[in-house]
């Protein structure tokens, strides 16, 4: 099957000669947010993000559009089907390590890991793996866990810590870096429990302290370790981004149903009215069950 998604970085200069080939072959630009432009043509989607920037394709035609516009036009070489010679490491045995609910109120904290080779990291890629944060729909999430488990079996871990738990780590941790290391290493050390051959774990640099180096040596775990930026453009990571992702969105979802209320996502403005009608309806006793208490924003409720 041809892919039905592809992303890579772009220069601006790229960017210019992208939306000049998209005007020329009648695309529709669009307004979407975050994004440098957007343009539509049939089932086919063109996105540059103004993170990075990268251009993100989706749609039945995307192989073509690679082959024949994106690659020779705007990035002047063949890289799609030579990802083994351009990121040769993500196809080195690895596990890669992400986490989701870090910056939200209300939820857990979730930390997946999931093991990749060769073989595996070629699936995903295949199946258009990327990573969380550039999904918004929870159905399509869904979907890219269901294909990620059906090619990595056992090979992964997911550890989530509902708000109760969040917030008695939160006091015994004292900051949420290293309650955070902890859970990278207790995914790590799981893993490498069932799978002891593999001989590295990568996750993103939050801390430019060694936190998950020492949490992992507090377990006895050895095990080359890498921690960098923008880390979840390796196949592993992002792989382990959408099942940390799906996991706090089965959570959200659940106790809205539980509660009655639409339990928003984000930290911003929006949380603060829900809140105070969790307080109104089931006491602010009960608070420390749904967010995560040390957060700011519990002063202003």
């Amino acid at each position: 099957m041809g892919r039905a998604s592809y992303t890579s970085p772009l220069t601006a200069e790229q960017i210019d000669l992208l939306r000049s080939c998209l005007t020329r072959d009648g695309f529709d630009f669009l307004e979407k947010p975050y994004a440098i432009f957007s343009a539509k043509k049939g089932k086919l989607n063109v996105t540059v993000y103004e993170k990075g920037p990268k251009v993100l394709i989706q749609g039945k035609e995307t192989e073509d559009f690679v082959r024949f516009t994106l690659e020779p036009e705007v990035i002047g070489e063949a890289r799609l089907g030579y990802e083994e010679v351009h990121q040769a490491e993500m196809f080195e045995p690895h596990f890669g390590v992400d986490e989701s609910g870090k910056g939200d109120y209300f939820g857990p904290l979730v930390v997946a890991g999931v093991y990749t080779n060769r073989e595996i990291t070629r699936s995903l890629l295949d199946a258009g793996i990327m990573d969380s944060k550039r999904i918004s729909s929870a159905k399509r999430i869904r979907e890219l866990a269901a294909v990620i488990r059906s090619h990595i079996g056992e090979g992964y871990k997911v550890i989530r810590w509902a708000p109760t738990r969040y917030n008695e780590l939160y006091d015994q941790f004292g900051n949420v870096n290293r309650m955070l290391a902890w859970g990278h290493a207790s995914v790590i050390a799981d893993l490498r429990q069932r799978l002891p051959y593999c001989p590295r774990a990568l996750c993103d640099q939050f801390s430019k302290a060694p936190l998950i180096k020492n949490a992992l040596t507090k377990k006895g775990i050895i095990i080359t370790l890498e921690e960098r930026t923008k880390a979840e453009n390796d196949i592993a990571v992002a792989a382990a981004s959408i099942l940390a992702r799906e996991s706090f969105v089965d959570w959200m979802e659940l106790v809205s149903a539980k509660i009655g209320l639409d339990v928003p996502f984000g930290a911003g403005p929006q949380v603060v009215p829900i809140a105070r009608d969790f307080v109104a309806s089931f006491g602010k006793e009960r608070l420390p069950d749904l967010v995560k208490i040390h957060f700011k924003t519990t002063q202003e409720i």
